[in-house]
């Protein structure tokens, strides 16, 4: 038997990823085909023009470019195109099953509805897993630098949706936001029966992470790098074994780390932590999931048992039912031990 690669091998494997923003998959020829059906002017000349504003400095910059696109998004069928777009491109990543954030305000706050919105997601998601296979589930995000009012609202707003929406996370500017000051809004998500994420110790310290499971009352942590700065908190992740989310290239991009050899990835898994690895914001980070696999892999010469191991927790920190987690983990285990040689 022909030895594979170990990009061969992570091409290959099944994979689920649990932090992904549909918003920041907007491919710069994408928007530019909505911007031109909707009639709105961007202020690119071209697609090669738009690509190099990809290559932006610092958070500021890519969230400047990050609600530009988002500004072109009107119709339902935008947001079904975008959802549309991100599916059959992951599909070739063998992704089979995905948990997709969105961020209503982003859009309400610019007069789109929320069931535009949502519509033209959950139409998409219908359709991938139809067409494609893959499975999905929906994760409502609150915008932490707007008030908690306006979380509220949008909790208000989503509740007619509950059964398309699967839990609700908290994500943008992360300093000077913390957990606490949106307790009451998922305090109020877990009495509707919505499961609860949060984006925590990115860029914010560990004492964020601390906040996010003792109020917040999350069952992952999105990002969670800062984890290493509190041995307690590392402790208590381990043993309650609360996943991290992992975004590799998005890490390098936000200057989260300087360099993937020096990425704590490895540091995690051997302190016992569940950690997956996922894209966060592809389009703009220079890597959709199996970028970020081969990247790290290289950059920290993983090999293909600890692939597995990462992607096998990328299920067991899914919200599947758990008969379809146990299918999908056999099913990796029978790859790595078909193509470990």
């Amino acid at each position: 038997m022909n030895q594979i690669s170990i990009n061969e091998f992570i091409a290959g494997i099944p994979k689920a990823e649990l932090h992904l923003h549909i918003e920041g998959t907007f491919e710069p020829e994408l928007m530019f085909k909505i911007a031109h059906r909707n009639n709105i002017p961007i202020n690119y000349s071209s697609v090669d023009d738009l690509k190099k504003a990809y290559n932006f400095n610092n958070l500021q910059e890519f969230l400047d470019i990050y609600y530009a696109g988002a500004s072109v998004l009107i119709k339902e069928q935008d947001f079904y195109d975008l959802t549309w777009a991100y599916l059959t491109k992951v599909h070739k990543h063998n992704i089979v099953h995905t948990e997709i954030f969105f961020d209503p305000q982003t859009h309400t706050d610019r007069g789109v509805s929320f069931e535009t919105v949502i519509h033209g997601i959950h139409n998409a998601l219908e359709d991938g897993k139809e067409k494609l296979g893959i499975s999905s589930q929906l994760i409502m995000c609150f915008l932490r630098h707007l008030d908690k009012e306006s979380a509220v609202k949008t909790l208000t707003q989503a509740l007619p949706y509950k059964k398309w929406i699967t839990a609700v996370g908290l994500d943008s500017s992360e300093l000077g936001n913390p957990p606490s000051k949106f307790e009451r809004v998922f305090s109020k998500a877990i009495d509707e029966g919505f499961i609860t994420v949060a984006h925590a110790g990115e860029e914010g310290p560990a004492d964020y992470i601390w906040e996010a499971v003792n109020l917040l009352k999350v069952s992952r942590i999105d990002h969670g790098n800062r984890s290493l700065d509190d041995d307690q908190l590392i402790k208590f992740l381990a043993e309650k074994q609360i996943p991290l989310t992992i975004c590799p290239l998005s890490n390098i991009k936000l200057k989260v780390v300087d360099d993937l050899k020096n990425h704590p990835l490895l540091e995690l898994m051997d302190a016992g932590l569940m950690v997956t690895i996922n894209s966060d914001d592809p389009a703009y980070f220079g890597g959709y999931m199996n970028e970020n696999y081969s990247r790290i892999a290289s950059a920290l010469k993983l090999s293909k048992k600890q692939i597995t191991e990462l992607t096998i927790n990328s299920f067991k920190s899914s919200f599947l039912p758990n008969s379809d987690k146990e299918k999908m983990i056999r099913k990796i285990e029978e790859y790595y031990q078909k193509n470990n040689n």
